[in-house]
């Protein structure tokens, strides 16, 4: 399940993640809130909390998850990845390098569990 996360700036989206992450939550959720936002911003910032009550991914949810990353490389301007699980850091630290070999302005940061003010505070610095 993907809850969002109030308090964020204007063109940044936020989610906290409980029990297993499916592709109904990418589809009914996370996806047309993307939209939405790139129908008023050129650039989004995402924050994409795992904290203790995850529970992993369904396969057609990390295959939504690469199709919206991938589909609006350009459109990220920061992605704030929160977790404690060491294959998500990884992934993100890939992920973040695609990011920024294929877009001039677009970050991704990784942080701990217990960084998620830091995490909440980046996304929203510039603005």
């Amino acid at each position: 399940m993907l809850e969002p996360i109030s308090g964020l700036p204007d063109n940044a989206l936020g989610f906290t993640t409980k029990g297993k992450v499916t592709s109904e939550d990418y589809e009914t959720v996370l996806i047309p809130a993307v939209e939405e936002k790139l129908k008023h911003h050129e650039k989004v910032s995402l924050l994409y909390h795992m904290g203790d009550e995850f529970d992993g991914f369904e396969v057609g949810a990390m295959w939504d998850d690469a199709k919206v990353g991938l589909a609006h490389i350009t459109n990220w301007e920061k992605i704030a990845i929160v977790s404690d699980v060491n294959w998500i850091k990884k992934a993100g630290k890939v992920f973040g390098f695609a990011i920024d070999t294929m877009s001039s302005s677009g970050h991704v940061k990784i942080f701990n569990n217990e960084e998620l003010d830091q995490a909440i505070a980046w996304i929203g610095e510039g603005e």
